[in-house]
């Protein structure tokens, strides 16, 4: 394979880390099938080049559960744990059936106030009050999608994550259980923006 060398707009310095910018990213994942641990030259314009190697090329998922204010369930110690390992052998077994070769990880129960501490890049909060659609966002490589319970996010909830910069949206006229409005997100941001 021939070297590659990419132009990012980004300071680069020795030893440090960096995100490949999305257009980047898509020509060394889709375009070359570019596997992880291999080297490239990346530079930014200031008069060198810098070699680095590709860590990590791979969309890393995961599930986090979380305690809402209209949560019906409430899992704590040796249950929470029970039933995030069970639903981890089911993420595991859709994963293996599907075809998929990145894990899904299912994470510990978390507060909002937890997940909303936490930067959340292109985070989006799904409520059926939101009059902003999927179609209607620009294009994101990644998503943080914050979905309600059964009687849904509570005003407060809802606020919060905008202030903490979730950007609203609403998935269409009807009012979807959790589960199906989960994938129904996944499945429209795929279409829309490949996977």
């Amino acid at each position: 394979m021939k070297k590659i060398r990419l132009y990012q707009n980004t300071a680069l310095s020795l030893g440090n880390s960096i995100e490949l910018s999305k257009d980047n990213s898509h020509h060394l994942n889709k375009v070359l099938r570019f596997p992880d641990g291999k080297n490239i030259t990346i530079f930014n314009g200031d008069g060198f080049d810098y070699d680095a190697k590709v860590q990590r090329l791979k969309k890393i998922t995961s599930i986090i559960p979380m305690q809402l204010e209209r949560s019906v369930v409430r899992l704590k110690g040796d249950r929470a744990q029970k039933k995030i390992e069970h639903w981890q052998k089911i993420a595991n077994h859709a994963c293996e059936q599907s075809g998929r070769a990145v894990i899904v990880n299912i994470c510990q129960p978390t507060l909002l106030s937890e997940l909303l501490g936490n930067q959340n890049h292109n985070g989006f909060v799904l409520h059926h009050r939101a009059n902003i659609s999927l179609a209607q966002m620009p294009e994101y490589s990644s998503a943080t999608i914050l979905i309600g319970p059964e009687g849904g996010l509570t005003d407060q909830e809802v606020a919060d994550s905008t202030n903490a910069g979730f950007k609203s949206l609403l998935l269409g006229k009807r009012v979807l259980r959790t589960e199906t409005a989960s994938l129904v997100a996944i499945a429209n941001m795929q279409l829309l923006w490949g996977s």
